[in-house]
């Protein structure tokens, strides 16, 4: 089988959808239809079922799609590894990153990657820490950028770190929490960050809050802060100088300092010998001495 044909098979598993899987390969139905007809053929064997409803992937199938994923993986690691050779950065560089820093930092990161990188391709995906951690664990990804503290043996680099804020349009002090009807509007996130924010509550107020609402994600819980809603804690990495419609009250500890989450760029060692991989860490280096008082 030709690598076109791998490829071609991933598309077909991930949609599932000989219509869908055209449109993404570029290749009329029948003309598909007919390269897949070939390929069973040499596997003897049916990788798909066809129905009214779409495609599903006999057992036989599911095994030569992930052989195919194998092949094409290799090749892509072997191809970053010839092109590591070239004094010029190539190569797809993957990445993993908490969805906080997907939506606050890292797109300024990656505009400077892209126009000092030209060459070089960027594949992101974006999620809770914990999940990101496993990208890195079943080797899916180059870096991930995590969040909190991660146990993590390999390279593991401190980027930022970032304080804790209770935010709101009205409140103006953290006392003023013990009497306020308005609810504690949370988002969705790893449990290391709900627990934070769980023992600082009880710490403070010995008592849960009164009435809370939760959300997905953390812009909705920042914007539903905004407009008066209720009251948010979030990181200081979620607001930007233009939030000046809305209080900042510091959390502080039981021993008066600030809380506060970390940020870090974390990966396997032999990954950073990849040029893309080098090229993208000294670029998040000097943004971070570029923008340390932001944080």
């Amino acid at each position: 089988m030709q690598l076109i044909e791998y490829k071609m098979l991933m598309v077909l598993a991930e949609e599932l959808n000989m219509r869908k899987a055209s449109e993404r390969l570029f290749v009329s139905q029948p003309a598909l239809s007919q390269r897949l007809q070939t390929i069973e053929r040499a596997w003897e064997t049916k990788i798909f079922i066809r129905s009214q409803k779409g495609l599903a992937l006999t057992p036989a199938g599911e095994k030569i799609v992930q052989f195919a994923k194998e092949v094409v993986e290799k090749q892509e690691k072997v191809k970053e590894e010839i092109q590591a050779l070239n004094t010029q950065v190539y190569g797809t560089l993957k990445l993993a990153v908490a969805s906080i820093i997907g939506q606050h930092w890292i797109p300024q990161i990656l505009k400077r990657f892209v126009e000092e990188y030209p060459h070089a391709k960027v594949s992101l995906v974006t999620g809770w820490s914990s999940e990101m951690l496993q990208y890195l664990y079943e080797d899916q990804v180059h870096l991930g950028i995590i969040r909190g503290n991660p146990d993590w043996k390999g390279v593991k680099e401190h980027i930022l770190t970032d304080t804790l804020n209770l935010v709101d349009t009205d409140i103006t002090s953290l006392e003023q929490l013990a009497t306020t009807d308005k609810p504690f509007i949370q988002f969705k996130s790893d449990s290391t960050y709900y627990q934070e924010i769980q023992e600082w509550w009880h710490q403070q107020f010995q008592t849960s809050p009164k009435r809370t609402i939760v959300v997905d994600q953390i812009e909705t819980c920042k914007q539903m802060a905004l407009n008066g809603i209720g009251f948010a804690i979030l990181p200081s990495i979620a607001l930007t100088k233009e939030d000046k419609r809305i209080n900042r009250i510091p959390l502080l500890d039981e021993y008066g300092k600030p809380l506060t989450r970390d940020t870090w760029l974390i990966g396997y060692e032999s990954t950073f010998h990849l040029k893309q991989v080098k090229a993208f860490v000294e670029v998040v280096q000097q943004y971070v001495k570029e923008h340390l008082d932001e944080y």
